[in-house]
């Protein structure tokens, strides 16, 4: 089965990438941060008949993982300029093609590349409690194998040890990889301010829409709704809104390590008032 889609996936971008000029770069792209509900906002937003996902999969890890592959490979995942205009006569509005890569945000070069390849593109970016998002992080990469780490605990403490250069690595090496960079940031993916002021100065706050992902969660219809305004899409109705990807934790975490995460994120958190248009759901 896994080779049938590999060979499945190889034919469809060998014929994308041989129409490539024939087809549209995304208008706006879900950045991150990763266990933040990106996949899930993706999911309901695909449900929209004017907003179109990439033909083969959720996540294509262009601007992160694979810009080595050039602008080619990349449009050979979006839908055809034809299919877009017979939308476009369908519904009286234009359609948007979007992707959804949570290592975005994260990622040193990624904000850069996007904002020289695709000029005018908007980006969503959702955020969570960052100590319950470590967690689920950590959680998440050990049963995806890429922590060995057992312990959350010792796995924070082995943090700065394992991304210590990783940014500098990456930028010195354009299309280099850094496994623990991506995969062990349970702390500074949660760091969103930082990565957030990054993003700033290349788009501008106007293609920015930060959310609160409990938010999102705990009122989908509206913060939908947020979305559809922020892309310019006209309001069609409300998809079924579920919750995906999500991952039991295999326990509560201790107060004091709980309180003492807590104290490490709250100057991160204050800087997230003026993105949110108030205080973080999980400072309040």
């Amino acid at each position: 089965m896994k080779v049938m889609k590999r060979s499945v996936l190889s034919v469809s971008r060998t014929t994308g990438k041989v129409t490539s000029k024939a087809r549209i770069l995304p208008s706006f792209l879900i950045a991150g941060a990763q266990r933040c509900g990106t996949t899930s906002l993706y999911r309901a937003l695909a449900e929209h008949p004017l907003l179109l996902k990439p033909v083969l999969h959720k996540g294509v890890h262009y601007f992160d993982a694979a810009y080595w592959r050039g602008p080619a490979w990349y449009r050979a995942h979006f839908p055809l300029r034809v299919s877009m205009a017979l939308l476009a006569r369908r519904h009286g509005a234009g359609p948007q093609a979007f992707e959804s890569s949570p290592y975005y945000l994260f990622h040193p070069l990624a904000g850069e590349r996007i904002a020289a390849d695709l000029p005018g593109v908007k980006l969503i970016v959702l955020v969570r409690d960052p100590v319950e998002r470590a967690y689920s992080a950590h959680a998440h990469e050990l049963a995806r194998g890429f922590e060995t780490e057992s312990h959350f605990e010792h796995a924070l403490e082995l943090e700065a040890g394992r991304l210590a250069g990783a940014e500098e690595s990456l930028r010195a090496g354009p299309h280099s990889a850094h496994h623990s960079h991506r995969h062990h940031g349970y702390l500074a993916r949660g760091r969103y301010a930082e990565q957030l002021d990054r993003l700033e100065p290349l788009f501008g706050r106007e293609r920015i829409l930060v959310l609160d992902s409990h938010r999102f969660f705990a009122e989908p219809e509206q913060v939908y709704d947020r979305v559809l305004d922020f892309l310019g899409v006209p309001r069609l109705g409300h998809p079924e809104f579920e919750r995906h990807n999500g991952r039991p934790l295999p326990r509560p975490l201790p107060d004091s390590l709980r309180q003492s995460l807590r104290d490490h994120f709250e100057p991160y958190d204050t800087r997230l008032v003026s993105w949110l248009g108030g205080d973080p759901s999980w400072r309040t």
